[in-house]
């Protein structure tokens, strides 16, 4: 259509099977009547890509007939979670969805990759640094698509020693037993406390600003 020019008398779309012919209309910046150039022509293709309905746009021309051809992206049909334990699967879900990742919404790599490193960033807040997580999809009929999350979680990263540097104030046990986190200990293989964690040390750190705060008052 890079040389034509001509007047749209009507308007055909094709390869649709979920999204209605209305909403393509809705989206598409040409109506019937519309003399259709190729800088227009070009304004509508991405105007329907930008809509995320779609993995491929071509318009044709037969006649004044303007051929609005798509092909959609797969819906999500499941999304199945294996191998989690330190996060319940219902939790891990609703994270998903709120990343944009849930059943019956259009599939986007993209968003598939984003969440699969979301996901990882919440083991290793977790102290799971070796966590490795396998996503796969896997075609299914009408254009649908099922994901899965294979996770190995690995071990939890174990606190060895905690060390003070720079206080000249207070005792450095009465410092460090204000600590939630723990070296290991008799009963730590109970609390867990000496597994490391991202939020525990945030809100060690905090109470150890608020601690020496107060001392130097």
């Amino acid at each position: 259509m890079a040389d034509e020019s001509f007047v749209v008398r009507d308007i055909r779309v094709e390869g649709i099977q979920r999204t209605e012919a209305g909403t393509i209309f809705s989206y598409l910046p040409v109506k019937v009547g519309d003399v259709l150039d190729s800088k227009k022509a070009s304004a509508a293709i991405k105007a329907l890509y930008a809509t995320g309905f779609f993995s491929d746009v071509k318009l044709k021309s037969e006649a004044g007939l303007l051929i609005v051809q798509v092909q959609e992206r797969p819906a999500i049909a499941q999304i199945s979670i294996n191998g989690a334990k330190e996060f319940d699967k219902d939790k891990l879900k609703e994270g998903l969805k709120q990343a944009g990742l849930s059943e019956s919404r259009i599939f986007s790599r993209s968003l598939l990759d984003k969440a699969e490193q979301e996901l990882k960033r919440q083991y290793i807040s977790r102290g799971k640094y070796a966590v490795k997580i396998t996503t796969t999809t896997t075609p299914l009929e009408r254009n649908r698509i099922g994901i899965n999350f294979d996770i190995k979680e690995g071990k939890t990263a174990r606190i060895k020693q905690i060390n003070i540097v720079g206080n000249q104030v207070f005792p450095e046990d009465d410092l460090v037993g204000l600590f939630s986190l723990k070296t290991p200990g008799l009963m730590t293989w109970f609390t867990k406390d000496d597994q490391y964690s991202k939020q525990k040390l945030s809100a060690d750190l905090e109470t150890l600003r608020s601690t020496t705060w107060i001392g130097a008052t």
